[in-house]
């Protein structure tokens, strides 16, 4: 009964596991690490996608939204980025909105960040999660960083792009979001896989010419 609920009711897998223990059962999901051999095709699925994405940015984060794995087109971008952000666990919320991450070089900075602060209060509402919410309440007091949109959204604007200046580079960005939709092990329910797509062809060719300038040098 209780899995049933919880299924009906789409509660994540990590919860699930707390309601089965909090009714006296075990739990009903397994939790493994990514390194283990039996999540090798999930890595080699995940490695994939990202190589396959390339030059355009995209990156795997778990559910604190820190960063498991990513591709030279996020290479690409965060250039320039104070090197404490990126160190592991490096968490995309600090990297994007922190003063000494890519905030400064983000043109539509409030739009952006009350975008991602507003998935991040979703979350929250559906898992409470006491480190998630310390670092909702941490972003949300970095300069110009604003929780909710503070402007009427431009009428003729289909979606949220993220509008960046790097170096002599504009780049503007729309994100898409993938999970793993069968996933029974709450490691794998947890990741997500965030791909950006150039916006318009001069993004696209800086994407295409900085990630092959990487490439070069590897």
């Amino acid at each position: 009964m209780v899995l049933h609920l919880a299924q009906r009711l789409d509660v994540p897998l990590r919860e699930r596991n707390r309601l089965l223990l909090a009714a006296g059962y075990a739990p009903g999901y397994g939790e493994r690490s990514l390194d283990e051999p039996d999540m090798t095709p999930v890595r080699d699925a995940i490695e994939r996608l990202l190589r396959a994405h390339e030059p355009y940015p995209a990156l795997v984060v778990d559910r604190r939204w820190n960063i498991v794995a990513s591709n030279r087109g996020v290479d690409f971008v965060v250039r320039g980025v104070a090197p404490h952000l990126l160190n592991a666990p490096a968490n995309t919320y600090r990297i994007a909105l922190h003063p000494s991450g890519l905030a400064p070089r983000i043109r539509n900075l409030g739009e952006w960040s009350a975008h991602m602060l507003t998935r991040l209060r979703r979350e929250l509402d559906v898992a409470p999660d006491p480190e998630l919410s310390a670092l909702y309440q941490e972003v949300a007091a970095y300069p110009g960083v604003q929780a909710t949109l503070q402007e009427r959204p431009e009428p003729e604007a289909i979606m949220v792009v993220h509008t960046l200046e790097l170096d002599d580079a504009r780049l503007t960005l729309f994100s898409t979001v993938t999970t793993f939709g069968t996933a029974r092990d709450v490691t794998l329910a947890e990741l997500s896989i965030e791909s950006f797509f150039p916006a318009d062809a001069e993004s696209a060719a800086a994407l295409a010419a900085g990630v092959g300038e990487l490439a070069d040098a590897e």
